[in-house]
């Protein structure tokens, strides 16, 4: 592939997966969420427990302090309480709260919503496609 070919190809990818995000981001706002949000919120209701802010720093893919500051504007809105961790003294876990629930169904409605009208422009052969060359490219097994 030719340097003009591949930095055209990365510029579209960027575009594409900008314009993606901005969609759902979009969505999202009048619910007052965004995704990070949504997504600290979809990790606490898969879990089904309180999880201390490292773990889910990590399934969120963010470091520690961002974290911190997403759980206090979380908890802020009342979406989240912060909890002692039984296990360690030195830690402190995330716990939905009903608002946070509630909030999390409201989001995950506006998700699919947004999802279909994506994925609608799309055959079913095409969109399984995507998944997978996206799962490549973000070096999953």
């Amino acid at each position: 592939m030719n340097d003009v070919v591949s930095v055209s190809n990365a510029y579209r990818l960027i575009w594409a997966l900008k314009h993606v995000e901005e969609r759902f981001e979009g969505a999202l706002e009048p619910l007052g969420l965004s995704l990070a949000k949504f997504g600290a919120l979809a990790n606490l209701v898969e879990a089904g427990e309180a999880l201390p802010l490292r773990t889910l720093a990590d399934r969120c893919a963010c470091v520690r302090s961002n974290m911190t500051q997403l759980v206090d504007r979380l908890e802020a809105e009342k979406l989240v309480v912060r909890a002692d961790d039984p296990h360690d003294r030195r830690s402190v876990r995330a716990a939905l709260t009903s608002e946070g629930r509630a909030r999390h169904a409201e989001g995950l409605k506006v998700i699919r919503s947004v999802e279909r009208e994506l994925f609608s422009k799309l055959s079913s052969k095409r969109a399984e496609e995507l998944m997978e060359s996206l799962r490549v490219l973000a070096g999953g097994p």
